[in-house]
């Protein structure tokens, strides 16, 4: 493997898009990545926050290879099991509605949103579409969801923007009351906002949120893009607040990286779509869906939801005693494996020397570091991570 053709190739024949790493990367296993010169990485990234189950697990692998035997698609004209199986184990796990499938986050948070349109304009009025949503908030890359999301940076040159969107501060109860109108339909909101700089509300907000959407016949959506599937300690973010969702949305660890999405809407609320509402081709289909069953059976098993709330404790501990030794660290924040340092100082430069450590780790609004390891990571693997944290922070 020619590392250096294969980045020239990259330029002249990909999207520019991606600001990547001069690395390539070759093969993954459990929490390591290895890349085309053999030099090992501990992964605290997880291909952003997708690899639950770690690289290669057995049986992600042995999950694929049976069933691209057997059959990999065949389109939602027709039934398939896995499918069925897969949204029966989500409700299950949830609350009682029905699921959507597509093939990203996005999607998943664009079906939400056009679902909420058609059952509040079906039920209430015409004229209420409006939706709320939070500043430092992220949705998604399509032009209703950079719109939803609440940070400019991902709207500049693709204005005109949608309709029917406002956002406010995040984790203001007076704010969030002062913007509702009779055109107002729902909140959209992560629990724990992980693009923004992984922020969190304190749980009076939540009660009041959870008051205003009763009183007001709103709904409440809630995208774990990010927090979903064991992330934060419980299978979905908003178990930890105490939150009762309408619709919550899934993308990113649902099948440990293959592509897939979903929405989950209460009953009453999803049977407002019907046939010709909304489609995904590739949404669903048996490969991705039996792949995303393994890992959800896996997840809860296994025991590592609950090993994911006590190994999140303890990584925190240990990033508290960073803290502690080094004063340019000022906050340590998150739940479960989904944890961020906020610094006094730029965190790309701490970024790229725990690469060349072998540490990969990445970095948001440039001075907060995001880790977001595999949920099978070992003890050992977080000290090794501390460790060069350690290293690297004495060095600057």
């Amino acid at each position: 493997m020619n590392k250096e053709k294969i980045i020239i190739n990259e330029e002249k024949y990909v999207c520019q898009t991606y600001k990547r790493i001069p690395v390539v990367f070759e093969k993954g296993e459990g929490c390591y990545l290895w890349d085309s010169e053999g030099k090992r990485y501990l992964d605290f990234v997880a291909g952003l926050a997708v690899n639950a189950l770690g690289h290669a697990h057995p049986k992600v692998v042995k999950a694929i290879n049976k069933q691209a035997k057997k059959l990999i698609h065949t389109s939602n004209l027709y039934y398939t099991e896995p499918m069925v199986d897969l949204a029966k184990l989500l409700i299950k796990n949830s609350f009682n509605g029905k699921c959507f499938f597509c093939n990203s986050g996005a999607e998943a948070n664009e079906a939400a949103i056009k679902l909420t349109r058609l059952y509040s304009k079906t039920t209430f009025s015409p004229d209420r579409y409006e939706i709320i949503t939070f500043d430092n908030s992220f949705h998604g890359r399509t032009l209703a969801t950079i719109t939803a999301t609440g940070q400019k940076k991902y709207q500049e040159g693709f204005e005109p923007l949608m309709p029917g969107f406002v956002t406010i501060p995040f984790g203001n109860l007076a704010a969030l009351k002062a913007v509702i109108k009779p055109t107002t339909c729902a909140i959209l909101t992560e629990v724990i906002q992980a693009e923004g700089g992984i922020n969190e509300a304190d749980i009076s907000f939540w009660q009041g949120v959870s008051e205003i959407v009763k009183k007001e016949k709103m709904l409440l959506i809630v995208d774990e893009i990010q927090t979903g599937m064991g992330r934060t300690g419980q299978l979905f973010g908003y178990q930890q607040y105490g939150l009762d969702p309408d619709i919550i949305t899934l993308a990113k660890a649902l099948a440990n990286g293959l592509p897939i999405g979903a929405m989950i809407a209460k009953k009453k609320i999803a049977e407002t779509f019907k046939p010709g509402h909304h489609a995904s081709t590739f949404g669903g289909n048996p490969l991705v869906t039996q792949v995303a069953l393994t890992v959800l059976k896996t997840l809860l098993k296994e025991n590592i939801i609950n090993k994911v709330r006590d190994d999140g404790i303890y990584f925190q501990e240990k990033l508290s005693g960073l803290k502690n030794k080094y004063k340019f660290i000022t906050k340590i924040k998150g739940k479960g494996l989904i944890i961020g340092m906020e610094l006094a100082v730029d965190g790309q430069n701490i970024v790229q020397k725990c690469f060349e450590k072998g540490l990969i780790i990445n970095c948001l609004k440039n001075n907060i570091l995001r880790f977001i390891p595999p949920l099978i990571i070992k003890r050992e693997e977080i000290d090794s991570a501390v460790k060069i944290l350690d290293e690297v922070f004495g060095e600057i």
